[in-house]
């Protein structure tokens, strides 16, 4: 019988140095890279790591408190609640190369929230 985790919330992590950063978690606490994508130049600009059924994903360092990734189905009502909300949308509705649909905003204290379709 297989069973397929249905994941929702995605921890997003900020490295100052993202490919040390994948090194070390890998080495430290035993997560394995699943997906790495990196610029022209070589730099890593977004990795995914598991760890037994939980994943993160992260990147370059970035100004956020703390972020989240938030995997929904509706992107468009989502986005169009929380922009009636008054939530301050830095990254309008978009569809991605990747296939996901998705927005991202700030709340109160700062802290980001990237809502999509991608469920890695």
């Amino acid at each position: 019988m297989t069973s397929e985790i249905r994941r929702t919330f995605y921890p997003l992590i900020r490295a100052a140095d993202p490919a040390k950063a994948l090194d070390w978690l890998e080495k430290a606490f035993g997560f394995e890279p699943i997906d790495v994508h990196k610029d022209d130049k070589g730099a890593i600009v977004h990795a995914e790591m598991r760890y037994d059924t939980g994943l993160i994903m992260f990147g370059p360092a970035g100004t956020a408190k703390a972020a989240v990734y938030v995997a929904i189905d509706d992107p468009d009502a989502h986005h169009d609640r929380a922009k009636a909300a008054g939530a301050e949308i830095f990254r309008e509705l978009t569809d991605q190369d990747y296939g996901s649909r998705d927005y991202a905003a700030r709340d109160p204290d700062g802290n980001e929230w990237y809502f999509g379709t991608y469920r890695p």
